[in-house]
């Protein structure tokens, strides 16, 4: 096995990359790395050509996330992943947190050896669309627009960071943050949606949803869903929801899924109300 390690990928490798990417997607029905701009590739080659890669991301000033894909007919050999895993904690240089989708025990085990525990589980739920009458009739009206760049980017910033203040992905978000993902391929700016409060000059919170188009059958995702701290407990985190699943479905999308915490019982209890069932597990295992 080879292994190299990158700064910025070259043309070939970044078409190798994308090739892996799509033949893991293909296969898992899941996105396969972070949308999150790494600060180093590692790419991991045999006789076949890239097998695997992994990106290393700044988590926190305290330690790098890693997150990596291996190619479906290379996954039965425990030394690619070994191998590629060993390479980027190297280039992380420091504490890190490593993300593995669609978690078993057998992974547990298998990093366990690599001197990695269990952290958290982030947990991905999934409805079929549209939802019932019932359920959009049981809500409490929200009224909501379409997102306006260059206006509404300050007061969705204060909403998302004040919602999300403890969160080591989703706090934090800077103007940078917001414009890198609006320049994502997938970003339609009419399923971003906000819900401007009718007492005052901010958002009562927003419901951003994104088409996953490069899987068979397309599937939808409340991508980040946040209420204004000031306004929590009122049920707009159920509004906010529907409306952001409405969308969806007026977009022709079947089946919508989205990520919340395993240990937010609330969110999980709410989106089970709506309908939503567990699908599967991604996890992140640290240093010991």
């Amino acid at each position: 096995m080879n292994v190299r390690v990158r700064d910025h990928l070259l043309d070939a490798e970044t078409t190798a990359l994308e090739a892996l990417v799509a033949r893991a997607t293909e296969a898992d029905h899941h996105q396969a790395l972070s949308e999150d701009t790494p600060r180093t590739w590692v790419l991991l080659e045999t006789s076949d050509g890239l097998v695997a890669a992994a990106t290393v991301v700044e988590a926190a000033a305290d330690i790098s996330a890693i997150h990596f894909v291996i190619d479906p007919a290379q996954r039965a050999d425990a030394s690619v992943r070994t191998e590629l895993l060993t390479a980027a904690r190297s280039a992380a240089g420091g504490p890190v947190r490593v993300w593995v989708n669609r978690a078993t025990p057998s992974d547990d085990a298998a990093l366990a050896t690599l001197g990695l525990q269990k952290e958290r589980d982030v947990v991905q739920m999934r409805v079929e669309l549209p939802l019932p009458r019932s359920v959009i009739d049981a809500t409490r009206p929200l009224a909501v627009r379409a997102i306006e760049l260059g206006r509404d980017d300050d007061a969705w910033l204060l909403v998302n960071n004040r919602a999300f203040g403890d969160h080591p992905e989703q706090g934090h978000w800077t103007l940078a943050t917001l414009h890198d993902r609006v320049r994502s391929a997938w970003f339609d700016p009419a399923g971003f949606l906000v819900a401007p409060d009718p007492h005052g000059s901010g958002l009562i919170g927003s419901c951003w949803t994104k088409i996953h188009a490069n899987v068979s059958p397309p599937l939808g995702e409340i991508y980040v869903i946040a209420v204004d701290p000031a306004h929590h407990g009122q049920g707009w985190g159920r509004s906010l929801t529907v409306a952001g699943l409405e969308w969806l479905a007026g977009a022709g999308i079947e089946h919508a899924m989205l990520y919340t915490e395993s240990t937010n019982t609330t969110a999980v209890a709410l989106y089970a109300s709506l309908g939503f069932r567990l699908d599967h597990v991604d996890r992140s295992y640290r240093d010991t």
